[in-house]
């Protein structure tokens, strides 16, 4: 779903696996996209916190489009972009791609980062810890009584 990103900084201590997948500049440019509506270069250069030439931020939006984060379509001269996804969905894709990454190496390798797993949850929050064990809970459940 999600091309071309990686996790290097969030396995290094990065807490948001947005900022582990994007670049600084990427992430800078991804939070303006996700304003919600259609944006040239210009707009999104003029909105930035820092100063950027324009010709960076028309590479780093190539960049987000050839990684599958932005769309984009012709309007005269210029493209317009939007984001394929919504912060929230893009966390939850990395998440999820990283989990299957990670369960893909059988379940010894996976121990270490479900052990660790519980215990940031349980440092965190003890309500959502006490989630975590409704959510398998409810997952055992349901694989013993699939719907057909």
């Amino acid at each position: 779903m999600l091309k071309g990103l990686r996790f290097s900084g969030w396995l290094r201590g990065s807490r948001d696996p947005l900022h582990a997948a994007l670049g600084h500049l990427e992430r800078e440019v991804m939070e303006v996209v996700w304003t919600g509506r259609e944006q040239a270069v210009r707009d999104v250069q003029v909105q930035l916190p820092r100063t950027v030439a324009y010709t960076t931020v028309m590479t780093t939006l190539d960049r987000l489009y050839k990684k599958g984060l932005v769309i984009r379509r012709r309007e005269g001269r210029a493209f317009v972009y939007t984001a394929v996804y919504s912060q929230d969905e893009m966390a939850a894709s990395l998440t999820s791609n990283l989990l299957e990454g990670v369960l893909a190496n059988g379940s010894a390798a996976a121990r270490p980062f479900l052990s660790n797993l519980v215990d940031a949850v349980s440092a965190e929050d003890q309500e959502l810890l006490d989630e975590l064990e409704r959510l398998v809970r409810d997952k055992r459940q349901q694989m013993r009584n699939p719907q057909r």
